[in-house]
């Protein structure tokens, strides 16, 4: 009987590159290389090409899990929202996400959707799967409950502060964007502002009408009226904008609490024959390009700077990992985005 013929035998796999190859071809130690590829700030430029270079060369490709099994690390963070949809927490998640994208950190998100008891579920279960620490998103600025000092793991709160003064919370200056948009008033030649705001029972309503205040009173100006707190809403925009031209015909300049309510002061100041900017400077807040872009004219905007607070509190989430915590709050500063409602007077 004829024998069958031989089988090719499969080729053989090339051997997997290991972190320690990487580090002999690139010529630096292994501690050395692990910073480079991890995005550590602690190495140059130059090893950190060279170890790049080499990583790619040998089709190197690091496990997050392995890599940090010798220090007790899974790679691995939790990012606890309380609002998934809302307009201010998926900005700041997108940041977060974008820093732990850095240091190529797997995120495990989950969205508490404001209820304590799926937020206590929710922690414990990232703790089950041994993250590395968290971030905790407010839907509001308004302070919140801490998740408590006994976590096994480093915590650092975003949006909303932490009532802890031991914890780091990360939050946007509302006072300094009050002063923000008020300064930009002012430079414009406008020297008769009004404000209009949302619920006073939000923390940045209070503390944008309280840096606007401040601004006013450092250039010896006082405020045309009180500050009109309502809703957050175009609806309310109109009415209020409807009551101040009403009461002081003369003003030139309307800081709105949203740009929300910044659509419905234009819309009546435009009824009541007042050219925006020429008449009535109108500024809004947190430059929601969907309201902003679609005004007649485009709105100028303060924009809270919401992915640059969740980037903050990712890169203080890290450091916190790596032993050096922080705690109390720190503020990120506001931008303004000039659009066509607002003008120097001619």
């Amino acid at each position: 009987m004829a024998q069958p013929p031989d089988r090719p035998s499969p080729p053989a796999r090339p051997p997997v590159a290991k972190l320690s190859d990487v580090a002999r071809l690139a010529g630096v130690s292994l501690a050395t290389a692990s910073k480079a590829l991890n995005g550590r700030s602690q190495v140059r430029a130059e090893t950190r090409a060279r170890v790049i270079e080499a990583a790619e060369r040998l089709a190197f490709h690091p496990n997050p899990l392995a890599r940090g099994l010798p220090a007790g690390r899974t790679g691995t963070v939790g990012l606890l929202t309380g609002d998934l949809e809302g307009r201010f927490s998926i900005p700041i998640l997108m940041g977060a996400e974008d820093a732990f994208g850095v240091g190529r950190v797997a995120v495990f998100l989950c969205d508490a959707r404001g209820d304590a008891l799926r937020e206590q579920h929710h922690v414990q279960a990232l703790l089950g799967r041994r993250v590395d620490g968290l971030i905790v998103v407010g839907s509001r600025t308004d302070p919140r409950p801490s998740l408590g000092p006994d976590l096994p793991v480093p915590v650092v709160y975003a949006y909303a502060p932490s009532l802890d003064p031991a914890d780091l919370s990360i939050v946007p200056d509302s006072v300094g964007a009050g002063r923000l948009a008020v300064a930009h008033l002012l430079a414009c030649g406008r020297s008769r502002v009004a404000h209009v705001s949302g619920d006073p029972g939000y923390a940045a309503a209070r503390e944008r009408a309280d840096g606007a205040a401040a601004a006013l009173a450092d250039a010896g100006l006082p405020p045309v009226g009180e500050v009109l707190f309502g809703s957050w809403s175009e609806g309310w925009g109109r009415a209020a904008a409807g009551m101040l031209l009403d009461r002081h015909p003369a003003l030139d300049a309307i800081v709105c609490g949203s740009d929300q309510i910044a659509r419905g002061v234009v819309e009546t100041a435009r009824e009541r024959g007042r050219r925006v900017p020429e008449d009535v400077a109108v500024l809004g807040f947190d430059n929601w390009e969907i309201l902003t872009q679609g005004s007649r004219p485009p709105l100028t905007s303060v924009d809270l700077n919401l992915e640059q607070v969740g980037r903050t509190a990712a890169q203080a989430l890290f450091a916190a990992i790596e032993g050096q915590p922080r705690s109390g709050v720190e503020t990120v500063p506001s931008r303004l985005v000039i659009r066509e409602s607002t003008a120097p007077l001619s």
